[in-house]
């Protein structure tokens, strides 16, 4: 199985440290560059009021199969955690989506670091 990334993310935050834990938590904003080959990918995208993004942890290295809740917490699995050192280090935010120009999707709700790789943008379909 391999993927190649759709984009990439261009925002302030640079340090892993600096990001938020979670989307819910975050100030920050970015734009998503989609590259070319996938600008086609983007038509009725700027009528949603927020998208699905999923990305590569391309910061993380290794992984536990059980570890600590926001790093000091309660000891549980990864699979009950929203950490980035996972089996496959893929991640998903739901982020407001404030535009779409030409091959940029400007988003805010940020939890991710300058350069991470988009892996796919989807639309946001809450439960009704």
């Amino acid at each position: 199985m391999c993927y190649e990334p759709i984009g990439i993310l261009h925002t302030e935050l640079t340090e892993l440290s600096e990001a938020p834990r979670f989307y819910t938590e975050s100030p920050y904003t970015g734009v998503i560059e989609v590259f070319p080959p996938y600008e086609q990918g983007l038509a009725g995208l700027d009528g949603q009021d927020r998208i699905v993004v999923l990305f590569h942890f391309h910061l993380s290295k290794d992984y536990e199969l059980l570890q600590h809740r926001r790093g000091a917490g309660e000891l549980t699995g990864v699979f009950n955690l929203c950490s980035p050192m996972r089996p496959n280090p893929i991640g998903m935010s739901v982020l407001k989506l404030t535009a779409v120009k030409g091959c940029n999707v400007y988003v805010a709700g940020l939890d991710m670091v300058d350069e991470t790789p988009i892996l796919d943008i989807k639309p946001f379909k809450p439960f009704a």
